[in-house]
């Protein structure tokens, strides 16, 4: 009988250990989406917090200097410096005019400390010009689905 007690016990911890660690993963994955404009508006309550933002890379301010890259993202006439200091390589998307998201923290001296970014070209997801909506929708089938 003591037997089974102590496997019990030791399930339990096993267990235990197992949600904890779960837990304190998805709080730490956990991001909130944030404006530049809401960002400024934030003040000294975004220092430290894990955040994502998202804009328009300015035009001319991607600068790589040897394992970061400094750029600048815009929204509604507001601007955000970001250092992007990942593991990863930035994704081929990712060029002066493109909309990008950056994940981070908000550094003390005003520049967004990225560890992921993601970018995505809006002219790439555009019709050509002088494209029909005819031409760039796939055609239905017969019963019209």
């Amino acid at each position: 009988m003591k037997r089974y007690g102590k496997f019990a016990a030791l399930i339990t911890v096993l267990l235990g250990t197992l949600v904890w660690l779960a837990a304190s993963g998805v709080s730490e994955a956990k991001t909130y989406y944030k404006t530049v404009a809401e960002l400024n508006q934030m003040g000294q309550a975004a220092l430290g917090k894990r955040l994502r933002v998202a804009g328009d890379v300015e035009m001319g301010s991607i600068r790589r200097t040897g394992a970061e890259v400094h750029f600048v993202l815009r929204q509604d006439g507001l601007r955000l410096p970001v250092v992007y200091r990942g593991n990863e390589p930035l994704p081929d998307t990712f060029r002066d005019g493109a909309q990008a998201v950056a994940d981070g923290r908000m550094g003390s001296d005003g520049v967004f400390q990225a560890s992921r970014v993601q970018a995505k070209c809006a002219s790439k997801y555009e019709a050509k010009p002088g494209a029909r909506a005819s031409q760039t929708a796939a055609p239905l089938n017969r019963s019209g689905l």
